[in-house]
C-alpha cells in the first residue's frame, strides 16, 4: 500500500496543527459557530444527532496492521471501544468529543491517517474494487491509478469549493465491483484496439434523492491524460453547476441539463488548455506510485483442492463459510476471504477495538499485514493460503468474523441512520436487526442464495439502497417513521436503479414485508435464477399485489 514521503507526512502534520489551533480559537471565542463549521468539515467533523462524528479517509478502503491497532487505539481512549465501516470505505466514530479531535488527528497522522476531504464540498475518498491487485480477471491493479487521482485531487485549489461533493471510482475488472454507474465520475480501465491502455469514462452518476446513472462522455481516454481530463470534467461542473440549490448542485443534474453530449463538448473545449500540459502523466510518475502496489512476496503453491474438500467434509461450517465467504485469487494456492460485520445483534459494518486489534494480527499472520474495507461493509484478508483456511477460520468464529453470509440476505448494508445522524428521518438499525433476526436460519438463507438488500435512514442514500435487489427507504410521515421499498436494483457493469415497490410500512411491519418478498421470489423463481433475475422476469406486479394484499 502507499507510505507517505516526508512531504505527505509534512502535509498531513501541519493540517493536524492548523485544526488544532481552529478548535482553541472557537472554544475561546474568537471564531463563530458558522466560520468554524468549512474548518471542521474540511477535518472530516460533523455534527450528529447525539455527538460529533468523525470521518477518517481509508484511500480505496487499504488499512495496514498498524493503523488498525491506532483505531482501535483511539476507540478505547476517545470513543465508545468501536467504529464504523462505510459504504465509502472509510472509518466512522460516532462519539468522539470535539476537544479531542486534535489529538484524535494527530495519532492518525502518527500512522499515515487523516481525515482530510472526507467532508464537504470538495473531492472525497476515491473508491475502487476491494479484490484490486488480486482479482483475476481485472485488467491491470486500479490502485495506483487510484492514488494518483488521490495525491492529484488532495487539496487541489480549484476543487475545495465545489457547488456539492464529488465521488469517484474506478474499475478495472469486468464486473465492476466499484459501482462506478453511480458515481460522479466513473473510469473503467480498458485497452483499445491497439492494446493501449485507457479509461472509459462515465460522468453524471449518483445516488440520494435524484439517483441517476452515469453518461459514457469518452469511450477511450489515453491513460497519460486521466489527470488533464478529469481536471476539464471538474473545471466544467466548478463553471456551471448549480449553487443556488444544493439539492440541484451534484454533477448529475448538470450533465442532465447540458445533455451527456452538450456536457462532453464544452469538456473537450476546456481540455485543450489543459491537454498535454503539466499534469499529463508519465511513465515515470506512474511507476513512482505503482512501486508501491508490487506484489507481496507470494510464495510457489499449489492449489490445495484435495485438502479444502476433506476439510469440508470433516467440517461442514467451514464447507458453508467458505462457499460464501471466499473468492479465487490470481496467483495459486492462495485465496481471498471476506470477514464478515454483519453477525446478528451488531449493526452492519460496526467493529469494536478488540476486534480491531484481533485483525491487525490476523492480517500480519496471514495477509502480509494488509486489509481491505469494503462498500458492502465488510473487511477483505486479500492473500490467504489455503492451507491456512481451516486455521483463519477457527480464529475468526471466537472474534466474530466467520457468519457465512456474503452476499445473502442478511448481508445488510445499512447506514446508521436515525440512532446517530441529525439527516435522517427514520432509524435504519433495528430494521436491519429485525430483518436479520427473521432470517437466521442459515439453511433457509442459503436456499434463498444471493439478494442485496441496502437500507438508507433517509433520502442522501447513504445506504445505496436505489441499487439494492431489495432497497429500504426510511421516510418521515407526520412525525412517525415509516418505510419505503424498492426493488430490482443492481450495480455493475450494467447498473439499475430500483422501483419503488408502493405506499411505506410502519417499522414493526418490515420483516413480514421481507418475508413476503422472498416467498414470491421462492414461489416463482427457476432452479438457475436468483432473485435480481426473478424480478426481471416477472416484474413489479407480482411482488406488489401479494405485499399489498391484505390492506385491499
Amino acid at each position: 500500500m502507499y507510505l507517505y514521503d516526508s512531504y505527505d507526512q509534512q502535509l498531513v502534520e501541519e493540517r493536524v496543527a492548523q485544526f488544532r489551533d481552529q478548535t482553541r480559537r472557537y472554544f475561546a471565542g474568537e471564531l463563530s459557530e458558522e466560520e468554524f463549521l468549512p474548518l471542521r468539515l474540511q477535518n472530516g467533523l460533523y455534527i450528529q444527532r447525539h455527538a460529533p462524528m468523525l470521518r477518517i479517509a481509508c484511500p480505496y478502503g487499504m488499512l495496514s496492521s498498524s493503523q488498525l491497532r491506532m483505531l482501535a487505539h483511539i476507540t478505547r481512549k476517545y470513543d465508545k471501544e468501536y467504529a464504523h465501516i462505510t459504504t465509502r470505505t472509510n472509518v466512522q466514530l460516532n462519539w468522539p468529543r470535539l476537544e479531542d479531535v486534535p489529538d484524535i488527528l494527530a495519532d492518525l497522522a502518527s500512522v499515515q491517517m487523516h481525515s482530510i476531504q472526507t467532508s464537504g464540498n470538495c473531492i472525497r475518498n476515491t473508491t475502487t474494487d476491494p479484490f484490486a491487485g488480486v482479482a483475476p480477471d481485472e485488467l491491470v491493479d486500479p490502485r495506483p491509478w487510484c492514488e494518483i487521482l488521490r495525491q492529484w485531487s488532495t487539496f487541489h485549489p480549484e476543487f475545495l469549493r465545489l457547488p456539492r461533493k464529488f465521488k469517484v471510482a474506478i474499475s478495472a475488472s469486468q464486473t465492476d465491483r466499484a459501482a462506478t454507474e453511480v458515481h460522479d465520475i466513473g473510469l473503467h480501465l480498458c485497452r483499445n484496439a491497439e492494446g493501449e491502455l485507457g479509461f472509459r469514462v462515465l460522468v453524471g452518476g449518483g445516488l440520494g434523492r435524484t439517483p441517476m446513472l452515469g453518461s459514457v462522455i469518452n469511450e477511450f481516454l489515453p491513460w497519460q491524460h486521466m489527470l488533464t481530463y478529469n481536471e476539464a470534467i471538474l473545471r466544467v461542473y466548478n463553471r456551471f453547476g448549480r449553487r443556488d440549490n444544493k439539492f440541484k448542485a451534484r454533477i448529475k443534474i448538470l450533465v442532465k441539463a447540458l445533455t451527456p453530449e452538450g456536457f462532453a463538448a464544452k469538456v473537450d473545449e476546456e481540455w485543450q488548455h489543459l491537454k498535454n500540459g503539466p499534469t499529463t502523466l508519465t511513465e515515470e510518475e506512474v511507476q513512482r506510485v505503482s512501486q508501491h502496489f508490487s506484489e507481496p512476496d507470494y510464495l510457489e503453491l499449489e492449489d490445495e483442492h484435495e485438502l479444502l474438500a476433506r476439510q469440508d467434509e470433516e467440517y461442514p461450517g467451514f464447507a458453508r463459510w467458505r462457499q460464501r465467504n471466499t473468492r479465487e485469487h490470481k496467483k495459486s494456492g492462495y485465496v481471498c476471504v471476506t470477514l464478515s460485520l454483519k453477525k446478528i445483534g451488531v449493526p452492519p459494518g460496526d467493529i469494536n477495538s478488540k476486534q480491531l486489534d484481533a485483525l491487525a494480527d490476523l492480517a500480519e499472520r496471514y495477509s502480509f499485514g494488509e486489509v481491505r474495507g469494503t462498500r458492502e461493509q465488510n473487511i477483505v484478508l486479500a492473500d490467504i493460503e489455503q492451507r491456512q483456511l481451516l486455521q483463519l477460520w477457527q480464529e475468526i468464529r471466537e472474534l466474530g468474523f466467520a457468519t457465512p453470509n456474503i452476499g445473502l440476505l442478511s448481508d445488510i448494508v445499512c447506514c446508521p441512520g436515525g440512532d446517530f445522524c441529525a439527516l435522517a428521518n427514520a432509524k435504519s438499525i433495528p430494521v436491519a436487526e429485525a430483518i436479520q433476526q427473521r432470517f437466521e436460519d442459515l439453511d433457509y438463507l442459503f436456499d434463498i442464495g444471493d439478494l442485496d438488500l441496502n437500507i438508507s435512514g433517509c433520502m442522501n442514500a447513504c445506504g445505496h439502497h436505489h441499487i439494492g435487489h431489495i432497497g429500504i427507504l426510511g421516510v418521515d410521515k407526520k412525525g412517525e417513521e415509516f418505510y419505503q421499498v424498492s426493488l430490482g436494483g443492481h450495480s455493475g457493469r450494467e447498473t439499475g436503479l430500483g422501483r419503488i415497490l408502493g405506499p411505506s410500512f410502519p417499522q414493526d411491519a418490515m420483516p413480514d414485508v421481507i418475508s413476503t418478498l422472498i416467498t414470491v421470489y421462492l414461489e416463482n423463481r427457476t432452479e438457475e435464477e436468483h432473485f435480481i433475475d426473478t424480478y426481471q422476469r416477472i416484474g413489479l406486479a407480482p411482488f406488489k399485489e401479494r405485499v399489498y394484499a391484505p390492506h385491499n
